[in-house]
């Protein structure tokens, strides 16, 4: 009997996703998604192993039939390949990489004790049979291949065991967005339906329109705007530096927002960095900050803003609200980025960038992996309160 991932009502079988196409497009897929952090093959053995327990003919009988609504839902798939990381790749990656596997429906899960919430009750847990799930995994990476992909940093405890924990969940976020994305693509082909476009990463456009925007407001008339004009090519001269952790301790009134923007659009461009994510304390300043990068800039639809009083489902054409003019299909597009930080530059809040740093479910942690390869800027610092700052930093 055929083995798929997903079914469509009503249509005949040959329509549906074969299981090993789906493992296969989300493995690539993940693999891609953790390259900026160097785990690419450790994303692509989670990718070919998470749906794995689909194989079991309990859950093949499930998708043959079709939930009702209401009904229960299907026999767990999850847990199978969880319990395959652990066996094939050791206690070590292996049982890191099952974190993701076996919450990629349901999220993180705590990793002591049997409780329903626990990583060990799946790993324990007897399952439906999924014999001929090899069959399905094509091009599975081996133990040797996997351990010789990776090295944990060598640091003091602490930043050690964050390190570690840390990784797991890039490599869930690698995983989920992988899965969401091939599903949505997926559905989207069966039904005839042009794949959306989503958001992308930096340009030369994008720093050329931020360049002209500074020189048309250059000026020498005062003091002050010599300053800032001082302050902003100081930065910008450090964009060639190697990409760490970087200062500006400015006065208000200095330019610093505008001058945050160069310098992180400059060393973005001159390192390959893909986005820019400016993480803000205050809404009312997010606001300010977006209409700016948006509008005076023209930077337009590259830029995201996300924090939690920008409301897409209330921006509708015809209600006044649709400022940019994208209609429907724009918005969800908007909407779409807002999910997975899929942006040349995202305007957000602490709350928001730090909450998803720590977050366990998947449509919160799915965003994750775009801030790899990023320019993070963390605007008035200062403001995060004392007993946050062990965990941010």
């Amino acid at each position: 009997m055929a083995k798929y991932a997903h079914s469509l009502e009503g249509r005949p079988e040959a329509d549906w996703e074969p299981l090993e196409h789906h493992l296969s497009n989300v493995g690539d897929r993940a693999a891609e998604f953790a390259a900026p952090f160097g785990a690419s093959t450790l994303a692509l053995a989670m990718g070919l192993l998470h749906d794995i327990g689909k194989c079991s003919a309990a859950y093949q009988a499930y998708i043959r039939k079709g939930r009702l609504p209401g009904g229960p839902k299907g026999p767990d798939h999850s847990s199978a390949g969880a319990k395959k990381c652990c066996a094939i790749y050791g206690k070590g990656l292996g049982r890191l990489m099952a974190f993701g596997v076996a919450g990629h429906h349901s999220g993180l899960m705590d990793g002591d004790g049997l409780g329903a919430s626990d990583l060990n009750q799946r790993l324990t847990k007897i399952l439906e049979p999924h014999e001929d799930w090899r069959d399905h995994a094509i091009g599975l990476p081996t133990a040797a291949d996997l351990h010789a992909s990776i090295g944990l940093p060598r640091t003091n405890a602490i930043d050690r065991s964050f390190s570690t924990a840390f990784l797991a969940r890039m490599l869930f976020s690698a995983l989920v967005d992988a899965d969401f994305l091939e599903t949505e693509g997926f559905y989207a082909q069966v039904k005839g339906e042009a794949l959306l476009p989503r958001g992308g990463t930096l340009t030369f456009n994008h720093r050329d329109m931020v360049r002209a925007f500074l020189a048309c407001h250059r000026r020498a008339d005062t003091t002050v705007n010599r300053l800032r004009s001082e302050i902003l090519d100081h930065a910008n001269g450090k964009a060639a530096l190697a990409p760490g952790l970087f200062t500006l301790t400015v006065p208000t009134g200095g330019g610093k927002t505008l001058t945050s923007l160069s310098f992180a659009m400059e060393h973005a461009l001159t390192h390959g960095l893909r986005r820019i994510i400016y993480v803000i304390p205050f809404t009312s300043i997010i606001e300010q900050t977006a209409r700016i990068f948006r509008e005076d800039i023209g930077l337009g639809d590259a830029v995201l803003e996300h924090h939690s009083s920008f409301d897409w489902d209330k921006e509708r054409p015809g209600t006044g609200n649709d400022a940019e003019k994208e209609g429907v299909a724009g918005l969800a597009k908007l909407r779409r980025d807002a999910e997975n930080w899929d942006a040349p530059i995202v305007v957000t809040t602490a709350v928001q960038f730090f909450e998803s740093l720590f977050a366990a479910r998947p449509s919160q942690a799915r965003k994750l992996h775009n801030l790899a390869g990023s320019v993070i800027i963390l605007d008035e610092a200062q403001s995060i309160p004392v007993k946050l700052l062990r965990p941010c930093m």
